[in-house]
């Protein structure tokens, strides 16, 4: 059993992550677990500390029920570090799997995210993984994360807009799609860019049914 572990409390972006992940790993056992407990998105340092205890919590009945891996399905990789210390299975952050798929797929990857406030973590996040060498930018669409769910539509054009110049301005191979609910971006953006995007939540997906 792979356990998707939402720290958000926005049951609709639990749905849609759980909704690809299945689709990506279709031979795995998934389930989606909200944290209801958590903020309704997590946007910047402030979000991911208050989520972060009620998001252990799960990890650890995650693990306590036998889990043989759990993605932390939020883009800042919220708690990763702390659940990986108390699980007993791999847990994979959304982020950390995208960022490691960009730096095999090419030689620089770009970041297109939601608002400006989660560029810090994201930046942080990857120069602890060893990878800012192969980071080109960070870009904000400046698209709050419940946009996403709320105005898909006007949201979907931003962040596809966001996506096109990173391309044309950044010279990368790869862009990643920088928050949990952009799960349909790389769909709409088809014929509008030829950069190879990455979603979070099919890299983890892949690596966790992997593992």
């Amino acid at each position: 059993m792979i356990v998707l572990i939402n720290p958000n409390s926005t049951q609709s972006m639990t749905d849609a992550m759980l909704r690809t992940a299945t689709q990506t790993a279709p031979a795995a056992r998934l389930e989606g677990w909200t944290s209801h407990d958590g903020p309704a998105a997590i946007q910047g340092r402030a979000d991911g500390d208050a989520a972060t205890p009620p998001l252990l919590k799960l990890v650890e009945k995650a693990s306590a029920a036998g889990a043989s891996a759990i993605i932390i399905a939020c883009f800042d990789d919220t708690g990763l570090a702390q659940a990986r210390r108390i699980a007993f299975c791999p847990v994979i952050g959304i982020g950390q799997a995208a960022y490691h798929m960009a730096a095999l797929a090419g030689e620089r990857f770009s970041v297109v995210t939601t608002l400006p406030v989660s560029i810090p973590v994201l930046e942080e996040n990857i120069t602890a993984y060893g990878l800012a060498h192969q980071l080109a930018r960070v870009r904000a669409s400046n698209v709050p994360v419940l946009a996403l769910e709320n105005d898909p539509n006007a949201a979907t054009a931003r962040v596809i807009n966001e996506v096109v110049t990173a391309e044309r301005e950044d010279q990368v191979q790869s862009i990643v799609l920088g928050c949990g609910g952009m799960v349909d971006i790389a769909d709409h953006a088809a014929g509008k860019t030829t950069a190879r995007l990455i979603d979070g939540v099919r890299a983890a997906a892949h690596i966790a049914n992997g593992l």
